[in-house]
């Protein structure tokens, strides 16, 4: 499937399991990712659910790449809506365990199908997701590493999440530990070949 069509059932599925494994992550209550921690704090705090911040979070993201002369994608703009719907009917769908070794497999599980769930979205060439992409203008326009952005734009989020009453916990770490070595395994297999001039693709 390396026609667009086929990419964007790639782009659409990893999305939506984007999602629901962030669902699984916060129904284990071990701790969530930085920007999770932030989604999290911030609906203690508002008259929203989970993926409706996520939504809004994305959409108030997105509009930062204006200053920052970011294009988006297909995939960016799909990324915005299917993930905070797709976390919000996980949340529905997934009763919160009581015995300690299923929220372990929820985390395990969660953290496994987010990386692969990444990958299929990433390797589908259709946009970078808003939160992603607003690091990479950052390093686009400061010449700053990506090492440095990254790392600043997470640790304030996770700060400002933290400090919202957001999840911080083992998962965290073992989150921040494998996510990255997990995407690029699964990347083997889901990465396609996109052509030089494919409109759909930002480059």
């Amino acid at each position: 499937m390396t026609g667009l069509a086929g990419r964007l059932v790639r782009l659409n599925v990893g999305l939506f399991l984007y999602g629901f494994t962030m669902a699984m992550l916060v129904e284990s209550t071990l701790g969530l990712d930085p920007w999770d921690v932030f989604h999290e704090g911030v609906t203690r705090h508002v008259g929203l659910t989970f993926g409706q911040v996520v939504i809004v979070t994305g959409a108030v993201v997105l509009l930062l790449w204006v200053p920052l002369r970011q294009r988006p994608g297909i995939g960016t703009v799909l990324n915005v809506v299917v993930v905070g719907l797709a976390a919000d009917a996980g949340i529905a769908a997934i009763e919160q365990p009581d015995v300690l070794w299923l929220r372990i497999a929820l985390l395990v599980g969660g953290i496994v199908g987010n990386g692969f769930a990444g990958a299929l979205y990433i390797g589908a060439a259709l946009g970078s997701g808003p939160r992603d992409g607003l690091w990479l203008g950052l390093v686009r326009r400061t010449g700053r590493s990506v090492r440095f952005w990254r790392t600043a734009t997470e640790a304030t989020v996770l700060a400002v999440g933290f400090a919202l009453g957001g999840t911080v916990g083992v998962g965290s770490v073992l989150y921040a530990l494998t996510i990255g070595p997990l995407v690029q395994l699964f990347l083997r297999w889901t990465q396609v070949d996109v052509p030089r001039r494919d409109p759909a693709t930002v480059p």
